[in-house]
Order: structure tokens, then C-alpha cells, then sequence
């Protein structure tokens, strides 16, 4: 059952709430005495589903390289993928620069402050719509990241899944009518760093929390049960193997490695990988197979007396690795493995191994790149 707090004995907590944030605010590079919206664009962007300690450094770096609108508009997508990779969730830095682009060739370089005007950019919902609007354009618009969720599902003792429809419905309402006009800004932030330092995931600090007096959870002692989740899925699990294939040039000497483009939708999408496929059995064994189903690659044969091939070359394993994803977890069999032939294939390219860094990877083929130049 969820319990309720009147605006009455609310509202009059929110002086409290921005006094402590006034106080206690973090300090956070996008955070300036007059916010520059393209600044709190980005950060809001890096910050979804990602913690904030992994995203200054990124954010900063973004900066340097990118400082306004139109940098980034002038850009190309490798080398803003490059600056994103490890952040995962490729598609929000995608959407970053489709958007700059549409900024700078339809809003003289400058973001908008119009709501419909935002709200059409790619990337752009109904959450960092509220952050920019805000935060940026001093607007009285609420937000509802994950953070101020939990913190409004522990104030009210919501009991709806705060992930479901019903729930997200009840929260949005409530992070609109508590919104203190003229402030949206500071309180939004207010409510993301009390969510961040003191009213976290797990054991919250309700003792120290400025709004603890008034906290439905706390009262009722269902502090640790807020905010209700869904029950999560079963979590599926693959094995892939990845064929590491070099070839050395003799003049000038060098080494590369051969690596696939993945498509331009999808997963990872136009990221750069290691030929590699999905596998049942051992991973040895099924390698030649799945790079000759899924790139018409064909590895090099064993040869004995100049006879004709008796059996497949060994391949050496270079090591494996794992990493989870939001909806599967992966496991890869890394083998370093010689070429027999290669078809005429657009997404396959040679790449000399003193630029492997310059080809935007997710974290699996990162791993295996490390591999073969150390």
C-alpha cells in the first residue's frame, strides 16, 4: 500500500533539502555558477546508467576535444566513438552527435530551450529533457533519474514496482507536483546527490538525511524494500569464439590484424571486433566453422609432405574473456589462428597493429587487443 505525504508536510522540507545541497552539493566539472547547457547535455548523457566517478574522466577529456556544439557536429563518428569507448550504451554517444549536428545546422550551434525544440533530438527523453530544462535553462521542469526514483519511492513508500508503468506514473506525478518553482534547477540536483551520498541503494543513511522526519519508509521501517523492482530475468549466457588473424608486411616492416565492422544498427553497432561467432561445444574446435558461416573466412590447413591438407592447423588460445551486457552475459574464446583465404568481404579490414587503438572496440575486443600488443 502506498502512504502519502501532503504538500503541507512537504513542501515546507524542501528549504531544508536545498539548504543541504547548498552545503553539501559535490563538486562535478559540469557544475558552474551559470550552467552552459551543451555542458549539462553531455554530462546528463555520459551519466545514464553510468556511475559519476567513471564519467568525469570521460566528460573532461569530451571537452577538450569537443568544446562546443559545432566541434562536435564536425566530427566524425570513429572519432567520437573512440572517445566513448568504455562508457558503453554506444548508441547515446551515436544520438550525441546526430543531435549536434541537427543543433548546429538548425539552431546557429546553440541547444535549444524550447521543450518541443529538445524533445526532438535524438537522445533526448523525457528525463534528460528535464535535467537540461532545468539545470540549464532554469526552468521548472522536474526530472526523474534513477537516484530522485529511489528518493521519492522512499519519501512516499510507494509499494508499486518503481519500474513498472503504474509506478513510473505515480513517481513523475510526484516529482511534479513537489517541484518548487522558481528552483527546479538546484532541487533536482538536490534530490540526485541525496540519492547519490545518503539515501542509497543499500543500509541508507536515513540518520543524517535532512528529510528523515518526513520519510514514509523510515517511519514505517521499509526503508531497505524501497524502491519495489521488478523480479528480474533469468540472465542468458553465450560462448563465442573470435579468431585473432595477423599477417606480417616485410617492406617496411609491420605487423596487422585482420578486424570486422559491425553493422550500423544493433549491438555495438559500427563498432570494430575480432571475426568471431556464437558456439556450442568446445570453442576449438567450432572456431573454423563460425568464421567460415559468418565471414566466408577460411583458415589456413596443415600441410605434410607437400601433400594435400590431412588435417586444420591448431589454433592457439590467447585467452578468454567476459563481460555482461544488459540483457546476456558473454563468454570469448580468444585464439590467434593463421589465414588460408579471404573473400572480398566490406566489412573486413587489415589494420596495422600501431592503430588498433585508433578503431573504437567494446570492452571484449579492447581485452584481446591489449592481448596481442603486449
Amino acid at each position: 500500500m502506498t502512504s502519502r505525504i501532503s504538500s503541507r508536510s512537504f513542501d515546507p522540507a524542501q528549504d531544508k533539502l536545498l539548504s543541504w545541497y547548498r552545503d553539501n552539493k559535490r563538486t562535478l566539472p559540469w557544475r558552474v555558477d551559470n550552467p552552459d547547457p551543451y555542458m549539462v547535455w553531455v554530462s546528463e548523457i555520459m551519466l545514464q546508467q553510468t556511475r559519476v566517478e567513471t564519467v568525469i574522466p570521460y566528460f573532461e577529456k569530451w571537452m577538450r576535444l569537443f568544446p562546443n556544439i559545432r566541434a562536435l557536429a564536425n566530427a566524425s563518428e570513429r572519432d567520437v566513438l573512440n572517445i566513448w569507448e568504455g562508457l558503453g550504451y554506444y548508441s547515446r554517444a551515436r544520438n550525441l552527435h546526430k543531435a549536434a549536428k541537427i543543433v548546429a545546422d538548425q539552431y546557429d550551434g546553440k541547444l535549444p530551450r524550447d521543450l518541443d525544440a529538445l524533445r526532438k533530438l535524438p537522445g533526448i527523453g523525457r528525463y534528460t529533457l528535464g535535467a537540461i530544462a532545468s539545470i540549464a535553462f532554469g526552468m521548472d521542469v522536474p526530472a526523474l533519474d534513477g537516484n530522485i526514483r529511489r528518493v521519492y519511492a522512499r519519501l512516499f513508500d510507494i509499494s508499486e514496482p518503481a519500474d513498472s508503468p503504474a509506478g513510473e506514473k505515480i513517481l513523475w506525478k510526484l516529482a511534479e507536483t513537489h517541484l518548487p518553482r522558481g528552483q527546479a534547477g538546484d532541487f533536482n540536483q538536490a534530490l540526485m546527490d541525496l540519492g547519490a551520498t545518503l539515501c542509497v541503494p543499500k543500509n541508507p543513511r536515513c540518520l543524517i538525511c535532512p528529510l528523515m522526519k518526513i520519510c514514509k519508509a523510515r517511519i514505517n521501517g521499509t526503508q531497505n524494500q524501497r524502491p519495489v523492482m521488478k523480479p528480474k530475468r533469468d540472465v542468458p549466457q553465450y560462448v563465442h569464439a573470435a579468431g585473432v588473424i595477423v599477417r606480417r608486411i616485410a617492406n617496411p616492416p609491420y605487423e596487422e590484424v585482420l578486424l570486422a565492422q559491425r553493422p550500423s544498427k544493433g549491438l555495438l553497432a559500427g563498432m570494430w571486433e575480432f571475426p568471431n561467432g556464437r558456439v556450442n561445444g568446445d570453442p576449438s574446435k567450432r572456431l573454423a566453422k563460425a568464421l567460415k558461416t559468418g565471414y566466408n573466412l577460411n583458415l589456413r590447413a596443415e600441410r605434410r609432405d607437400g601433400a594435400r591438407p590431412s588435417r586444420r592447423r591448431s589454433a592457439k588460445l590467447l585467452g578468454i574473456v567476459q563481460h555482461a551486457y544488459t540483457h546476456f552475459k558473454v563468454t570469448v574464446h580468444a585464439f590467434q589462428c593463421e589465414l588460408g583465404s579471404m573473400p572480398r568481404h566490406g566489412n573486413l579490414k587489415w589494420v596495422s597493429l600501431k592503430e588498433l587503438d585508433d578503431y573504437p572496440m567494446g570492452k571484449i575486443d579492447r581485452q584481446i587487443a591489449k592481448m596481442i600488443k603486449n
